[in-house]
């Protein structure tokens, strides 16, 4: 008799009954925390003080995962979204929290995280008051859209993503986004549908820059003259400036055409430092921080922090296309910055000529090696690093061989900056200074800034 593979239902996934739940804290992501016959409990989009109906969609041994169905009694801190795609659309998941309310949140979660896992017993308010608060809404200046072509009804889809989902939210506007760039979704939905090669389009990104908006449309083939000329016009109506790419990353300008004679083949969007005393290009597509006002104050007190001086050689590490390296050489001192991405150590370069700056070095190299063994490197007074969500665990495994004094550290993740804060304990430093950032409101995520001294 034949057998066949019948797969196991997997009750770890399964949906529960309803049940009612008293919400007591958030966690540092954003989701309620409940209990439940001695389980944890997370419970996204809940608030604490709240009692709300939900259904266990996974359960494991020592936590489950909730479903929230129902809020029976609010929080006093919970307000009715902004956003009309708020309840499927993954950009954003602290809408229904009071702005003031994610911020306190936010700070309460890194000092949390930093006493749990850093070794700092203690964090006092002096320690905390350096935080730097945003506005809520229309603070992005970059984002990237998705999307997706339904062959059947021959429409191509524009939007973000749904949470934890590759399904696409159509969208008509974004109350994140700065308001320029959100009046042109729509208008870009309608005209991309417009194509004959639509089914070739990938996603789009849009930047507002100092000198222009940018508007990055990611192809896979090349376009036909038709949907090339359509494009064209279209970046002339709304006076952007518009450029392909193709699936090696390589650009081209459609609007506004190039002069024969400049050198450069694209355009390059940048925006100001040093309250405009430096100009930072940069290439659509390489890392830049999304919240324009917030990173140029957020640089300006790590210089604070660092308080370079004119004899001093200051590393900085993950450097990027020179975010808070250009305007560390602007104070005199000898900078070198360090980064991972060739073609953004390229342009960091070129920033640095731009910006006339001969007192600073930058240099592509792989940040988990041993860099103290470098020839280029020598003697470093200061450092500062600005890594990804990873953070710095393995470059701090040599600092010892450097002995900086000073170590400012800028986060996107609390829970690596506070696990790598206990390596430079460990190695004889001290927390003097640590700040919540405000870069992303609306949302859980977290970016921080702590000063470390031997």
């Amino acid at each position: 008799m034949a057998q066949f593979y019948k797969p196991k239902a997997n009750k770890s996934k399964q949906l529960s009954s309803k049940m009612s739940l008293q919400v007591t804290a958030l966690d540092h992501l954003g989701a309620g925390i409940a209990q439940h016959q001695g389980k944890v409990v997370f419970v996204p989009g809940a608030l604490p003080t709240e009692t709300v109906t939900v259904q266990l969609t996974e359960q494991k041994k020592s936590f489950a995962k909730a479903k929230l169905i129902k809020v029976e009694q609010p929080s006093a801190q919970r307000v009715k979204p902004a956003c009309q795609h708020y309840n499927e659309c993954g950009g954003c998941d602290l809408q229904h929290l009071t702005h003031d309310a994610q911020r306190q949140h936010k700070r309460d979660s890194l000092v949390s995280l930093m006493q749990k896992m850093s070794g700092v017993s203690q964090i006092t308010a002096e320690m905390l008051k350096d935080d730097i608060a945003s506005t809520a809404l229309h603070y992005r200046r970059r984002a990237r859209l998705a999307t997706l072509f339904d062959k059947n009804r021959n429409r191509l889809q524009l939007g973000f993503r749904a949470t934890s989902s590759n399904r696409i939210v159509p969208i008509q506007s974004c109350l994140v986004l700065a308001p320029n760039l959100s009046a042109l979704i729509e208008p870009f939905s309608i005209n991309l549908n417009q194509l004959k090669a639509k089914a070739s389009l990938g996603h789009l990104e849009l930047t507002q820059a100092q000198n222009a908006i940018f508007a990055v449309i990611r192809v896979t083939k090349v376009l036909p003259n038709s949907d090339i000329k359509w494009l064209t016009e279209f970046a002339s109506k709304h006076d952007i400036t518009l450029l392909l790419q193709n699936d090696d990353g390589q650009l081209t300008q459609l609007f506004p055409l190039l002069d024969v004679n400049d050198s450069q083949q694209v355009s390059l969007p940048s925006y100001p430092l040093a309250k405009g005393r430096i100009n930072c290009q940069f290439t659509p597509g390489n890392f830049v921080q999304v919240n324009g006002d917030i990173n140029q104050r957020m640089v300006e007190q790590a210089i604070e922090w660092l308080s370079p001086q004119t004899n001093e050689r200051i590393l900085d590490l993950f450097c990027g296309v020179g975010n808070f390296s250009l305007p560390l050489a602007l104070k005199g001192a000898q900078v070198i910055g360090v980064e991972g991405v060739k073609e953004m150590v390229t342009q960091a370069k070129q920033n640095a000529l731009d910006n006339q700056l001969n007192n600073i070095e930058f240099y592509h190299a792989d940040l988990s090696a041993n860099l103290a063994e470098k020839a280029w490197l020598g003697k470093i007074d200061k450092l500062l690093l600005d890594p990804a969500r990873a953070g710095a665990f393995e470059c701090l495994q040599w600092l010892d061989d450097l002995q900086p004094k000073k170590v400012v550290y800028v986060s996107c993740n609390p829970a690596s900056l506070a696990r790598d804060a206990k390596v430079l304990i460990e190695q004889g430093y001290r927390l003097v200074h640590l700040a919540a950032i405000d870069m992303f409101p609306q949302t859980h995520h977290i970016e921080a800034m702590a000063l470390f001294e031997r």
